[in-house]
């Protein structure tokens, strides 16, 4: 069974409501920077692109169970998701390079090819 069909979402009070909705754009907002479609980002969780657009306007909550796998799609911490303030770190956020690379794995494999093509050209230009 789809795990967002049981979301309670009828018998939330408001204040829930209000939280999943701000999820919800917090959601559209983090996967429209990682450039990833809804159509993508449904794939990787194995639910449907409708329960995505749904859980982004908020008119269905996401499940708990799914948060982990949601912000490890979209290389953020569960803590950006829920928009609570992470614990310090004694690493620091991942390096901008880092945060490319893991939104490059998540591309067409012909659109990484061409990315490693270009970056080939630009690392060999270097070393000239």
């Amino acid at each position: 069974m789809d795990p967002s069909l049981c979301d309670g979402f009828d018998s939330m009070t408001q204040d829930e409501k209000a939280f999943f909705r701000q999820l919800g754009t917090r959601i559209a907002e983090f996967r429209k920077s990682a450039a990833i479609t809804q159509v993508q980002l449904a794939e990787t969780l194995s639910v449907s692109q409708q329960t995505i657009a749904s859980w982004e306007v908020g008119r269905r909550g996401v499940p708990v169970s799914m948060l982990p796998a949601l912000a490890r799609a979209l290389s953020v911490s569960v803590e950006s998701l829920i928009d609570e303030k992470a614990p310090p770190t004694k690493r620091g956020p991942a390096p901008q390079i880092q945060q490319k690379i893991e939104r490059l794995t998540r591309l067409p494999k012909a659109q990484q090819k061409l990315v490693l093509q270009m970056l080939d050209g630009v690392l060999a230009q270097a070393s000239r």
